[in-house]
């Protein structure tokens, strides 16, 4: 979840007790900072060294580089096997991420979380007005699988599978007034990522393949639109447009932010050749799509 609250209050809300028990990673040109709980032995820190570092690799390869400079992740110990109440925030350094772990969470729930990636995706684009938030939630929803599978954290099949399964929390329903008038769970989160899955895959047809969404994304990046900066939504989406030399960022945004956009999902996963059966899924390469299926999600990686 990325915060509203103006980034000098809550930075200094949150330096004011720094824990002593901290470790820094260098990746990707950012350095990570890690505020374990101090004086807490049965916290699982090398398991959530590890969770933390994946998820840096994962955010940096999808994006060429770690999104800031700087980012501090403070770790609240909480009791079972759980991760959960992630939130990011922007400084004038780069960012806060603070999230609840449990100190029975196993390796297990370690390797198949997806929160920790979800929030450092939040550092990679520029804080927007509050009509927009859809966009910084539905690109960190969107990206996060993209980002894991690519490392080998998350298999292709299972991705999919689990992007067939929600995507259509975020399609419009009665009284739907487009992505700007509409905040509701599941219009920022998953309306919000089906903006993104539908941009990656016009861009991609528009140009033969070439380019992506995350060709976009990374020129919103370069031009300087991380967390840190506050943007109005057009400025990124022309950024993005002109880095990949098709205007489908802001032609999609015309149409899907102040009216409802209807997509037949279960024709674009025909078209890409998803069939999800149970909880997986089967690829069908003769789709017209397929090869756009494939550059967003390559099934070439090996789960870790």
């Amino acid at each position: 979840m990325r915060s509203r609250i103006l980034f000098k209050c809550v930075f200094a809300c949150l330096v004011h007790a720094l824990p002593t028990s901290a470790e820094s990673l260098a990746i990707g040109g950012g350095r990570i900072e890690i505020a374990f709980p101090p004086n807490d032995p049965d916290f699982p820190r090398p398991l959530a060294l590890e969770w933390i570092t994946t998820a840096a690799r994962a955010v940096t390869d999808y994006y060429g580089r770690f999104p800031v400079e700087r980012v501090e992740i403070r770790i609240r110990a909480v009791a079972g096997n759980r991760i959960g109440a992630g939130r990011t925030f922007g400084t004038r350094f780069g960012g806060v991420i603070t999230v609840e772990v449990g100190r029975a969470t196993t390796a297990a729930r370690f390797s198949s979380d997806w929160l920790i990636t979800h929030e450092m995706v939040h550092l990679a684009f520029p804080s927007v007005a509050e009509e927009n938030h859809w966009i910084e939630e539905g690109l960190a929803t969107y990206v996060e699988p993209i980002a894991r599978v690519r490392v080998g954290n998350l298999g292709a099949a299972q991705a999919w599978s689990d992007i067939v399964r929600d995507m259509p929390q975020g399609l419009p329903e009665r009284g739907d007034r487009g992505l700007d008038h509409t905040p509701t769970w599941g219009r920022t989160y998953w309306g919000g990522a089906l903006f993104c899955l539908l941009a990656d895959v016009e861009i991609r047809r528009r140009t033969a393949n070439e380019k992506g969404l995350e060709d976009a994304l990374r020129a919103i990046l370069q031009a300087g639109g991380s967390i840190s900066f506050d943007w109005n939504l057009e400025r990124a989406l022309r950024t993005g447009d002109r880095a990949v030399g098709v205007p489908v960022l802001q032609e999609l945004y015309a149409r899907m932010k102040a009216a409802p956009h209807a997509v037949d999902l279960d024709q674009l996963w025909q078209k890409l050749g998803i069939e999800r059966r149970g909880a997986t899924v089967l690829f069908h390469n003769e789709a017209p799509l397929a090869a756009v299926r494939r550059a967003i999600i390559p099934e070439n990686f090996a789960r870790q």
